[in-house]
């Protein structure tokens, strides 16, 4: 790899160790990508060939046990004397590829973060006199997950709904992973485990989407020796931004309450807010039941900050090396070069690391509510 540029790959049942010297011989290329919301996932392929009569049979590196599905892969980049921990993940797949060429075929494994492992059992549980996070801590704390180091980071909804044994009792149908997002939704919240902050160690976040405060070295466009970045393409979608309007019947006293919401609470990175500055704003019809006043309200905040996330959605590519660091997700970063409408702040929604032997690329997806800047200049 290029100067500046470090790639330690740990590989293993439960506890990985760094990969040997035989898959590092092979290794083709990494490809991680970040999501915000969903679950991260990877891709590594090797090089796969016959070196000797011992290989007659089979491939070498089809029976090496370390590839096998279920397997633990921790992917460690340093970055300018900076290490960074991009994956903690569990292989899922294989893939393998015959060819006619000499170290032509290819043995491909692919898989996801360690939250997959939260996914595998279906339950029929009763979490009675439990509000949401109480419940969402105890199910990343159960024992059975201890091995992979999840560290719960919970916040907690500004709206606490202790339900009494009399009145209800939260019932889980459903695996571990999914009964947190579903709860989440509630809330407009979100659900993800990340790599770190060590080595073996994850993060289990359950909370508001973070956008972070720190501002990332700008994204540079059509500024000659300045550009950093290979390509952009900007989508503004006009039926994104949703405003809520309808009724409730409050379970708790019988009355029939409006519930109404036309702002978002996210943080302008925009000058225009779609909801603002659009001629047209969808409505949508607030039918939910079983819920009070306060719930119901709640619920309507969050699906007009949903609606917003995505008003503009700008994709593109960037060389690692020119660009001089990793661009995070969940934190805010420059645009400059497009012009007055798309320059200015963004939230880094999504990032695909792609690594091979000199190379070092990241794709990206970036996302804002509206169009027009907000700062008259960018970090660089």
């Amino acid at each position: 790899m290029k100067t500046g540029i470090n790639l330690t790959f740990k590989i293993g049942p439960n506890n990985p160790k760094p990969a040997s010297r035989e898959l590092m011989e092979a290794l083709d290329s990494v490809e991680v990508s970040h999501n915000d919301e969903g679950r991260s996932g990877f891709q590594i392929v090797f090089a796969v060939g016959r070196s000797g009569a011992q290989d007659q049979k089979d491939y070498k590196l089809l029976r090496n046990p370390l590839l096998k599905p279920f397997n633990r892969v921790i992917l460690i980049v340093t970055f300018n004397a900076k290490p960074k921990v991009l994956l903690d993940g569990i292989i899922t797949n294989q893939q393998f590829a015959a060819s006619n060429e000499p170290r032509g075929s290819t043995l491909t494994i692919t898989g996801e973060d360690v939250s997959v492992i939260m996914d595998l059992e279906e339950k029929s549980a009763e979490h009675p006199q439990q509000e949401e996070a109480t419940i969402v801590r105890m199910l990343i704390s159960d024992s059975k997950y201890s091995k992979y180091g999840l560290i719960p980071q919970i916040v907690q909804p500004s709206l606490k709904d202790l339900p009494l044994r009399n009145e209800r009792i939260p019932v889980q149908q459903g695996t571990d992973l999914e009964y947190i997002k579903q709860l989440a939704q509630r809330f407009a919240f979100v659900f993800y485990v990340e790599p770190g902050p060590a080595s073996g160690k994850n993060t289990a976040y359950w909370g508001p989407p973070r956008q972070g405060t720190r501002v990332q070295r700008a994204l540079t466009i059509n500024m000659g020796a300045f550009t950093n970045v290979d390509s952009l393409n900007f989508q503004n979608n006009a039926l994104s931004a949703t405003t809520v309007s309808g009724k409730v019947q409050d379970r708790k006293n019988n009355r029939i309450q409006k519930v109404e919401d036309k702002t978002s609470d996210r943080p302008d990175l925009a000058k225009e807010s779609a909801l603002d500055s659009q001629r047209q704003v969808r409505v949508t019809q607030f039918r939910e039941t079983g819920r009070n006043t306060a719930q119901a309200n709640s619920r309507a905040q969050a699906m007009v900050d949903r609606s917003v996330d995505d008003v503009v959605t700008v994709t593109g590519e960037l060389d690692s090396v020119r660009y001089g660091e990793l661009l995070e997700i969940r934190e805010k970063v420059g645009l400059r070069g497009a012009g007055y409408s798309y320059d200015g702040l963004y939230y880094v929604k999504s990032v695909t690391h792609k690594i091979r032997k000199g190379e070092y690329k990241q794709s990206f997806t970036i996302t804002r509510e509206g169009l027009g800047t907000t700062v008259r200049g960018v970090k660089v």
